[in-house]
């Protein structure tokens, strides 16, 4: 009975124990708690936004090849222009038929711009391709400035 005791008893602690790290985590992952760079000697991390872009919820009806063709050519278009004012630092196609379709990342100080400008490519708004948006960190001046 002690053993059984003893047992549950370590079972409880390492379970309380463990909750209190996830719930830590959580609270450090969050983006509001941070702040849009870190510094830590000559280290500088840096937030952008990660765009997996996926299979749009009306990509399986019909749709006429040359409605196909403008809308692409004007997601391009709205992608060169992003660049342009250095919001889009990277874009481009996964090269299989998977339901990732692409990639976008964005350098901007809040996934609300993100989400606003990612409203703005003919390509969501038709449905043929919908999203996920994740901060994401890397160091500056080592991939992007």
């Amino acid at each position: 009975m002690r053993q059984y005791i003893f047992l549950l008893s370590i079972l409880f602690a390492t379970a309380c124990s463990s909750t209190e790290k996830s719930e830590e985590q959580n609270t450090v992952a969050k983006p509001e708690n941070q702040k849009h760079t870190i510094k830590e000697g000559e280290y500088e991390l840096k937030q952008y936004y990660f765009v997996m872009l996926t299979k749009g919820n009306k990509r399986t009806e019909d749709m006429d090849t040359a409605y196909l063709n403008d809308l692409q050519t004007k997601h391009l278009a709205n992608i060169d222009s992003l660049a342009a004012e250095g919001k889009i630092l990277v874009a481009g196609p996964f090269g299989d038929d998977g339901f990732w379709r692409g990639i976008f990342i964005f350098d901007c100080p809040t996934q609300q711009e993100v989400e606003q400008l990612l409203d703005t490519d003919p390509m969501i708004s038709a449905g043929w391709l919908g999203y996920e948006v994740h901060p994401w960190w890397t160091a500056k001046n080592d991939v992007f400035k």
